[in-house]
């Protein structure tokens, strides 16, 4: 596979980070938004000021409201807008990056799952793992997983984005790492309505706990292999959105749990909770945590009442 030109479509936060992370290995990037007034400014000042604030960005990376082709297309737009914004593409049969972190809520698909519907001839790749935006954009040291069918090929791509600040992993459990990167928002929510409870710190490392445990059962029940649980996409992930106030995910429970309006801002597993919450039951899956999450996001139950509820559960092995 011959890759010489790079399309990133979305120029929010995290097209732009990834966009950079690509000119910092050397590459020649175009990113593709709708803004014209942040395109604008990418092309002549080499910042995105509305979503990187004063970051500096490579002169390598030019921004057009055109897709014109590419060797390679990263598809960097919210969960629930991939579909239109692969449908805008129009037919392309080129590999493609899959790095949105969400389950559709209309479908209950995958982003892989959506690929194959809107553009059945692309190659579907998975980007996933512990990173926050405006590190990637800094250049600060970030490990992720490219996941994909063709272990030759994952490789190809995994060091073609590799840069010495941004280091893809490559891996074959695609339907793991796309579960991984979707349910882990969910569990955020629930770590950041602990903090915003005051639960304490003993009752967060318990959940992340729990959370670990329930995706064990989830992933292997939905077409993936429990064993990436133990991989950047799985624990490392987990751990970064279950316990940073950079996570919006997290942001957002910590509202919650405070009993606040959340933050008027994207926090992908508000969407994917409902999706998850199907999936597994479907598939037969105790999934407690999970059914916690929907309860406070639609506001069943207090924050109190659920983990009382979830403490009182009958007690067994933990193995």
């Amino acid at each position: 596979m011959a890759i010489e030109s790079v399309a990133v479509i979305g120029a929010g936060q995290w097209g732009t980070a990834l966009a950079q992370a690509v000119a910092i290995a050397g590459r020649r990037v175009t990113l593709i938004g709708r803004d014209s007034a942040a395109l604008a400014e990418i092309n002549r000042d080499h910042t995105n000021s509305k979503h990187l604030g004063p970051q500096r960005l490579s002169p390598m990376i030019s921004a057009s409201n055109r897709y014109s082709g590419a060797d390679l297309i990263v598809l960097a737009v919210p969960a629930q807008a991939s579909r239109a914004a692969l449908e805008a593409l129009g037919p392309v049969g080129e590999p493609v990056v899959l790095t949105a972190k969400g389950l559709e809520a209309r479908t209950l698909l995958r982003q892989s799952e959506i690929l194959a519907e809107a553009a059945p001839d692309a190659v579907p790749y998975v980007l996933s793992g512990p990173s926050f935006a405006v590190d990637v954009a800094a250049g600060r040291p970030t490990a992720v997983t490219l996941a994909g069918d063709d272990p030759a090929a994952t490789a190809e791509i995994a060091a073609f984005l590799a840069g010495p600040t941004f280091r893809p992993y490559a891996a074959s459990d695609r339907v793991g790492v796309e579960l991984c990167g979707a349910l882990k928002n969910i569990y955020a929510l629930a770590a950041g309505a602990v903090e915003g409870a005051r639960l304490g710190a003993s009752a967060r490392a318990g959940l992340i706990a729990r959370a670990f445990a329930e995706l064990g059962r989830i992933l292997p029940a939905l077409g993936g292999d429990a064993g990436t649980l133990m991989g950047l996409a799985g624990l490392g992930d987990l751990t970064l959105s279950c316990t940073s106030t950079q996570s919006r995910n997290y942001r957002y429970g910590v509202a919650l749990g405070r009993g606040e309006a959340p933050p008027p801002e994207l926090a992908e597993g508000v969407a994917t909770a409902p999706v998850a919450q199907r999936l597994a039951r479907g598939a037969g899956v105790d999934a407690p945590l999970i059914d916690a999450v929907n309860l406070l996001l639609t506001k069943t139950q207090s924050i109190e009442r659920i983990v009382a509820g979830l403490m009182s559960r009958p007690l067994k092995r933990e193995t």
